[in-house]
């Protein structure tokens, strides 16, 4: 879970073409499901249920002419904004699994109004998954924080390809340190291109890989 596979909707795939080559990477890989979830964000990536649901659909026809056997299904990856409180309220919100919702926050800063974003979802029946909690600078070796989103009901997801330094050493060494804490709930590919998908195939040995995805409550086992 965690990908941008909807051509021409985000900063994923470009075209149906890249699409069908990452999901082929994916069956290769031994993926049997995917949850691509496409950015949304107010004021650049303005995509509504409709437009991610449709391009879904798309995507569905052209795999079943390629003949490919993996599933996929679409959610979003929710950027915190005033725009995700109203669909919030609105109960527009796009889910996956049983009613997980994927969040993610500004890289600059925490916004200031994080924990009441977290209560809205809790209160409208929202399972709430926060993108890449090793990636925040804002974050790195602030345990506190990390361990109070969790008493709160926020699940963790981490990108596999953090593992590698794709993103830098202290994101990789955070990485490492929330799989050996046992925090992180759901793992995730980001994947933007085939080239995300090439690095996560060089980490099929990697330790740490191996460690979270012994974890009997890895929630991608049961989506």
């Amino acid at each position: 879970m965690h990908s941008h596979l909807i051509p021409g909707i985000d900063d994923g795939s470009k075209s149906m073409e890249d699409s069908l080559m990452m999901l082929r990477k994916f069956e290769q890989l031994g993926y049997q499901k995917v949850v691509t979830t496409p950015h949304v964000m107010s004021d650049f990536y303005k995509n509504t249920p409709e437009i991610i649901l449709g391009g879904l659909e798309k995507v569905r026809e052209a795999m079943a002419k390629e003949g490919l056997k993996i599933k996929i299904e679409a959610a979003a990856e929710y950027y915190l904004d005033f725009h995700f409180d109203d669909l919030i309220k609105q109960k527009k919100v796009l889910t996956f699994g049983q009613n997980h919702v994927l969040f993610e926050l500004s890289f600059n800063d925490e916004p200031p109004r994080v924990k009441d974003t977290i209560f809205n979802l809790i209160t409208e029946g929202y399972k709430p998954i926060l993108a890449h909690i090793e990636r925040y600078p804002f974050y790195i070796n602030q345990w506190d924080k990390i361990e109070d989103f969790k008493e709160r009901g926020v699940l963790l997801q981490l990108n596999i390809n953090s593992l590698s330094g794709h993103y830098g050493p202290p994101v990789k060494k955070m990485a490492e340190q929330l799989i050996d804490r046992g925090w992180i709930d759901v793992i995730g590919s980001d994947c933007h291109h085939i080239g995300h998908l090439q690095m996560l195939e060089s980490l099929r040995t990697n330790p740490h890989l191996h460690k979270v995805v012994a974890q009997e409550n890895l929630l991608n086992k049961f989506l």
